[in-house]
């Protein structure tokens, strides 16, 4: 009957230390790796001010898509069989890229959402199916308005984050700046796509934008 082997065991006492450091710096340096990117987006804070202010942030950003979002549905439900259709289509599909990184975001900091998203869901739907019986232009002119409210709260918040600590904030100032980007180009879209062109267009910039302005001071809020 053979007996049990049992494991070789190093007898070396001067590898101890040695064995022992590299386990320690090993162990370390996965500590390290692991601690460098704890968050995607926005990085902790233990400064109530300051986390206030970036939950009131992303709420309204959140808000200003989910309505962008419910204009171009009720752009696409009246002209949707029209020759606009690819080009209203193109830009919805961008703000369902930013709306989906938004719910992302909030999740992930714990943030909710504006309790007025059901009134955004039917208000923006009603402003886009209004604007859009006005005709292609219409339409545009909606977008003009919207993307340019949009565009000038985006850029209220980069000058705020480069207050802070631009840094620090280098993810969200990017998702920032690229979302805001967007919103410009759409802008330009409906200035190229005659948005000028429809009977009282400034009166309807104007009234749109009002709302924009009002539809923001809440949703920050509530």
């Amino acid at each position: 009957m053979q007996g049990i082997v049992k494991p070789r065991v190093c007898t070396l006492p001067f590898l101890a230390p040695l064995i022992s450091r590299e386990l320690c710096l090993n162990n370390t340096a996965a500590v390290v790796v692991s601690s460098i990117r704890q968050y995607a987006v926005v990085p902790p804070t233990c400064d109530p001010k300051e986390k206030a202010m970036l939950a009131r942030m992303l709420r309204v950003d959140h808000a200003g898509e989910y309505g962008a979002n419910r204009i171009y549905a009720g752009q696409m439900a009246v002209l949707g069989r029209t020759q606009i259709r690819p080009l209203i289509q193109e830009m919805w599909d961008q703000e369902k890229k930013h709306l989906a990184k938004f719910n992302e975001v909030l999740a992930e900091n714990r943030i909710r959402p504006t309790a007025l998203l059901p009134l955004w869901n039917c208000a923006g739907f009603a402003l886009g199916a209004a604007s859009a019986l006005l005709g292609k232009e219409g339409a545009m002119a909606c977008t003009v308005a919207v993307e340019e409210s949009i565009s000038e709260h985006y850029n209220s918040q980069i000058r705020a984050l480069m207050e802070v600590d631009p840094d620090r904030y280098t993810e969200l100032l990017q998702m920032i700046v690229e979302f805001r980007d967007d919103e410009m180009e759409h802008h330009d879209t409906g200035l190229a796509n005659d948005a000028e062109t429809v009977p009282g267009y400034w009166l309807l910039k104007n009234v749109i934008q009002a709302g924009c302005k009002a539809a923001i001071y809440a949703s920050e809020r509530v």
